[in-house]
Formats: structure tokens, C-alpha cells, sequence
């Protein structure tokens, strides 16, 4: 089935798109755009594509400005013949149809037989390049079936390597977003995981960090953004930032916390958004803590005493809410005994908030605490702790936790064995 669409209807003395002569085609329809101003050539050409059993609908244009309006988001293949005046360059007409054409497939159909211009012609960007008098009705659909997929697969091509180009320059970007722990003392080991619950994505809207200041203090600090977006991803990004200024500014426990929170008001895009946030500070001599919890669950402590070891969460009863909720809010201090030998590990909700069995009960800090100590018993500690904790949680759950995730675990020397 074939529809042919000519531009003059009723005479005008410019030129343009030919107006529909028959019925319109089905939208399965090739629709083809022949650019050639030679009623003999265009004849040549419908009479081909009828005899070809494709289904096509031809539009006519006598120029490329006649070209231009003729295109449309239904056009597929574009046909022109590149015979031109001796003073014009034919290479200079199809460059400027290709220009046009946008996703359409370029092929040309000219009375020139010239294998040099033919292969400079694919060269250029045309699809195929083809001699009137060697073409027959079934060569030319053929030629205008595999010139649009070649199109489409390198429209397709196209996309995948844009597609694979922004996702290794927003993977730099992510990387380069998470931080890197300032610690000068040899005695202390630093471990961390962190996964967002997103799929694709390397940033969530959990965040942490950890400073050692000039005097020896070392300070930790969790948080977590409601929400699993990007914008979430990006709030997170700025409070660990501006939580690292401010410590590195000398600032500490309540006032930084309320500095936070006027940050977190400026900067969040509703009124709904808030940030739970666990900080801890140890003291220079790194037997002692103060600890600040802002609406986030308590960290865990592991004392050593030879070869016993003691896994408890720290008190909880001494915190404030979580910021962005209550204007002019207070964070109380919690003074925390470390001992000599210690590990200290802070985590977001999304380890905690996993499913134990088929049930609707949560794992909860109890659990949590539980599967720390039979982490120990095992021997395992640093990262392998880590690790093996959050293999047993995602077990427990049935599945992969879909929550950010993130665990930060600092260990004074003594306190680690070698890793397991």
C-alpha cells in the first residue's frame, strides 16, 4: 500500500512540500521524502516503490528549503539526487541535507555514476549511495528498510555511549563526594560502608565523616537525610561539609548542632525535610567521649579486656530531636567511658530496619547488638565485622536491604585484631 503526497495543489509561485494526492497510509507506513525537482525523476521513483510492495507514504519537495517544511517526527528516510549545476558541489548539498534530516536516514539516488563521489557521499554521512539506472523497485525499498535501521542503531549506539559517558562522570562525581577521614594518629584504624539505596546510584542520603583535630581529639559524626533521592543525596553532601568547617573552626557538641540546623533550614526544598545525626567527640587521651544524638539510633561500643570482649549500645536516654524539626531544639551531652582498648561503631537506620523472618519485626539496636557479639565470638573484626554484619542483617531480611545504608567503625589499637 502506497500513499504519494505532491506540494501543488493550487498553483503558487513558490516553491514547497507537495500536497496529498491519495489516501493516507496506515502508521505502519514508511514515510519518505524525495527531494528532486525533475517530474521524470520523481515519476521514476514512485513507480519503483509501488512495484516494490512497500508500504511507504512519499512526500515531495522540489528544494531543501521546500525539505525543511516537509519534515516531520514521522519522516524516516530522506532520497536526493545530487545532480546539480556544474558550479555547485554535491557533497555541499547533502552536508546541508544531512543537516536537516535529523534522525532520518540519508540516501542517495542520483543519475551520476561516479564510485569516487559515491564512496565520498558515505563518507559525508549518507546512508547509501545509488545510480537510478541500476536500481530497480525492490533494490531501492530494500536500500530504504536497511538505511533507517542503520539509523536507528546509530541513533542507538549514540545514546549508549552518552548514556555510559554521564554515568562514569557522575560516578567521578559521587566518589569524589565521599570523604576522606582525617586521622593522624598511627593507633587508631578507621573502616567504613556505605551504600545507597538506589539502584545505579553511588551517593544516598546518608552521609559521615571523621576529623582529628590539632589537640588530639577525634570527631565522628552519622546522618541521614528522610528520603532516598538526589536532592537527599545533595542535603547530605552539604551538612557533612559544613559539619567538617565548623569542627575544623573548633566548633563542637551543642552549638555546631544548631548551626547544623539552621543549615539544614536554608538549604533543604521543603519544610518536611529533616536529619537524624549521631555525633561523638573523643578526648585527646582516647579513653573518654561525648556523645550527641539528634533523633538517630545510639552507637555501639566494643570494649577489650584481654580476651574478653563486651558489645553494648550506648545510652540513648540523653538526646534531642532529629534536625529541622523543632526551632531553638537542645542536644544533651552524654559523657561516655571508652576504656584502653575500644571500637566504636556508628550506622544508619537502614542497618537496623530489616525485617527479622517473614514477619513485620524490625531488627531494631537489641538485635543489632546481638549479631555484633556473635560477629566477635567468630573473631571478626575491622571491615570483616562490617562485612559480616551486614551479610547476616540482609539474611535475617530476606533480601537486599533497600534503605541507604552506611557504618563507620573506629577502633583504637589493641581493640582489632588482624581482620577476619
Amino acid at each position: 500500500m502506497s500513499t504519494i503526497s505532491h506540494s501543488h495543489s493550487q498553483p503558487s509561485p513558490s516553491r514547497g512540500p507537495r500536497a496529498p494526492k491519495a489516501a493516507q497510509a496506515t502508521e505502519d507506513a514508511i514515510e519518505v521524502l524525495l527531494i528532486d525537482d525533475d517530474p521524470a525523476d520523481v515519476l521514476l521513483v514512485e513507480r519503483m516503490l509501488a512495484e516494490s510492495g512497500l508500504e511507504f507514504q512519499l512526500v515531495l519537495a522540489d528544494d531543501l528549503e521546500a525539505a525543511r517544511r516537509a519534515l516531520t517526527r514521522r519522516t524516516q528516510c530522506v532520497i536526493i539526487d545530487l545532480s546539480v549545476p556544474d558550479d555547485h558541489d554535491p557533497l555541499e548539498q547533502l552536508r546541508e541535507t544531512l543537516a536537516i534530516a535529523d534522525r532520518a536516514a540519508v540516501v542517495v539516488l542520483t543519475g551520476y555514476h561516479d564510485a569516487h563521489l559515491g564512496v565520498r557521499a558515505v563518507a559525508a554521512g549518507a546512508a547509501d549511495y545509488l545510480v537510478k539506472q541500476e536500481v530497480d523497485g525492490p533494490l531501492l525499498a530494500r536500500a530504504i528498510r536497511y538505511s533507517i535501521e542503520r539509523k536507528r542503531a546509530e541513533e542507538t549506539e549514540r545514546r549508549l555511549v552518552e548514556a555510559r559517558i554521564l554515568g562514569r562522570e557522575n560516578a567521578r562525581l559521587e566518589r569524589g563526594l565521599l570523604p576522606v577521614p582525617l586521622i593522624d594518629d598511627p593507633g587508631l584504624r578507621h573502616h567504613t560502608r556505605y551504600r545507597p539505596g538506589r539502584r545505579r546510584a553511588l551517593l544516598g542520603g546518608d552521609f559521615y565523616d571523621t576529623v582529628q583535630s590539632a589537640n588530639g581529639a577525634v570527631h565522628l559524626m552519622i546522618g541521614d537525610v528522610c528520603g532516598h533521592g538526589p536532592d537527599e543525596a545533595a542535603l547530605g553532601v552539604q551538612l557533612r561539609m559544613a559539619w567538617r568547617t565548623l569542627v575544623l573552626a573548633g566548633h563542637t557538641g551543642e552549638q555546631l548542632l544548631g548551626t547544623l540546623d539552621t543549615v539544614l533550614g536554608h538549604e533543604r526544598r521543603s519544610e518536611e525535610i529533616f536529619t537524624t545525626l549521631c555525633m561523638v567527640t573523643i578526648a585527646p587521651s582516647l579513653r573518654t567521649a561525648r556523645l550527641h544524638l539528634a533523633g538517630h539510633p545510639a552507637p555501639l561500643l566494643f570494649r577489650e579486656d584481654g580476651e574478653d570482649s563486651e558489645v553494648v549500645a550506648l545510652p540513648e536516654y540523653a538526646h534531642g530531636p532529629a534536625l529541622g524539626l523543632v526551632p531553638g531544639a537542645e542536644w544533651p551531652t552524654t559523657e561516655v567511658e571508652l576504656g584502653e582498648s575500644w571500637s566504636l561503631m556508628l550506622y544508619t537506620d537502614g542497618l537496623i530496619e530489616g525485617r527479622v523472618g517473614p514477619g513485620p519485626e524490625r531488627l531494631g539496636t537489641e538485635g543489632l547488638v546481638e549479631l555484633a557479639r556473635w560477629a566477635r565470638r567468630r573473631g571478626r573484626s575491622g571491615r570483616g565485622l562490617i562485612d559480616a554484619l551486614v551479610h547476616k542483617v540482609e539474611d535475617l531480611n530476606g533480601d537486599a536491604l533497600t534503605d541507604d545504608l552506611a557504618v563507620l567503625l573506629l577502633s583504637r589499637d589493641g581493640a582489632a585484631a588482624p581482620e577476619v
